[in-house]
């Protein structure tokens, strides 16, 4: 991943405006600073959609592995989801 650094000079409008686009056109995060230290990070929407997707999806297979770790059991995938279809 790509990490684009914005500092504020000038125009706090025209930083915000160019980390908006930056942000909306390459679907990164931008991260901004203020005084060289990290202030703000600005990502479009669809960006912070698939980060919050990925972080709920790492949370149940962490989840997932702690259950089998305690008890040990495993369970088909197939007669899982057949049975949860009844």
């Amino acid at each position: 991943m790509k990490v684009f650094l914005l500092m504020w000079k000038g125009s706090k409008g025209r930083a915000s405006r160019e980390s908006r686009e930056r942000a909306n056109c390459r679907r990164e995060p931008v991260f901004i600073t203020k005084n060289g230290c990290s202030d703000l990070v600005v990502m479009s929407i669809e960006t912070y959609e698939t980060m919050a997707e990925a972080a709920e999806t790492d949370a149940a297979i962490a989840q997932a592995e702690a259950e089998h770790e305690q008890d040990g059991q495993l369970f088909d995938a197939r007669e899982t989801l057949a049975a949860l279809r009844r």
